[in-house]
């Protein structure tokens, strides 16, 4: 591939320019990225020491839960110290990495989330072979597919990125580096990179969407034949799951099906899904499961008796 690059480095933008505001932006982002590594972390040691999380809906929890501290930490580390910055700056290869990051463990959350749908459309509306369907075996291979698709999907990006010319000017509006901000600064027309771009990202994003909702749906109209114990256990994981893909999927398809347009509100969005939904996940699948829950307490009761 033949590049034409005469910018060795970006300028962002960021949130804002404002000093006072730098800061807002620098203690809103510490908060949030300090409270994802600790809830996710917690959850991954709880699952892995926990035998009582054995169960395939933990198995894809625990790779939910790794796959979102990376994600998050893509993006938030480089913002935390850029808000302290006068100016911050980011070289071309380094811009180029994250993306492949970003699009890497983004497109994981959303093969993992998935999997988990399928895992609970399995075990609700197929009960008594969901262990020989959902072994640990067929777990295993699945995340492994997933893995590789989404650096299929990440690669994608990274060829889209690179077969853009930059000249010039180098500063873009935006707190990280993605394919929708770099697209305003290339020297050429991008046209069919935003088709590529909206068959690519776009379509992952809303058709997994789709495909989740008419699982939950169908998993829901299969509990009316569950007795009124197994209803509310299932529904209650069901909204979990339900909350998470929502909070998720809804902003990355705002900015990822028409990524011709940019509005100024666009980077607010993206700190929702980039920043926020890591940080909400563990608070969701914790406050709302009395198994992990319990599992935690044990393992913090465990910890104390150990340290004494």
């Amino acid at each position: 591939m033949k590049l034409n690059i005469n910018v060795t480095e970006f300028i962002f933008l960021g949130l804002t320019q404002d000093p006072s505001r730098k800061n807002i932006v620098f203690a809103i982002f510490l908060f949030f990225y300090i409270g994802t590594l600790a809830g996710n972390l917690l959850i991954i040691a709880t699952i892995k020491t926990s035998q009582a999380l054995g169960s395939p809906m933990y198995f894809f929890l625990f790779y939910l839960s790794l796959s979102d501290t990376c994600f998050s930490t893509t993006v938030a580390p480089r913002t935390i110290a850029d808000s302290l910055l006068k100016e911050a700056s980011i070289t071309f290869n380094e811009c180029i990495i994250q993306v492949f990051t970003f699009h890497l463990f983004g497109s994981l959350e959303i093969f993992i989330l998935v999997l988990m749908a399928v895992d609970r459309y399995v075990a609700i509306c197929k009960p008594l072979h969901y262990m020989t369907i959902m072994n640990h075996r067929v777990c295993g291979v699945l995340v492994a597919v997933v893995c590789v698709g989404s650096c299929v999907h990440s690669l994608v990006q990274i060829f889209l990125a690179l077969s853009l010319p930059f000249c010039g000017p180098n500063e873009i509006d935006h707190y990280f580096c993605d394919l929708q901000p770099l697209l305003k600064l290339a020297c050429s027309d991008t046209y069919m990179i935003n088709l590529l771009l909206v068959s690519n990202s776009g379509t992952l994003c809303t058709l997994s969407f789709l495909m989740l909702m008419v699982s939950y749906v169908i998993i829901l109209y299969s509990l009316r034949n569950h007795s009124a114990e197994g209803r509310r256990k299932a529904l209650f994981t069901c909204v979990s799951h339900i909350i998470v893909v929502i909070l998720f999927f809804v902003p990355c398809i705002f900015i990822y099906t028409r990524p011709a347009t940019t509005f100024p509100m666009d980077k607010m969005i993206s700190v929702f899904y980039t920043i926020c939904t890591p940080f909400l996940n563990p608070l969701i699948y914790t406050l709302r499961n009395a198994e992990v829950k319990n599992a935690m307490r044990k393992l913090w009761i465990k910890r104390i008796l150990d340290d004494k």
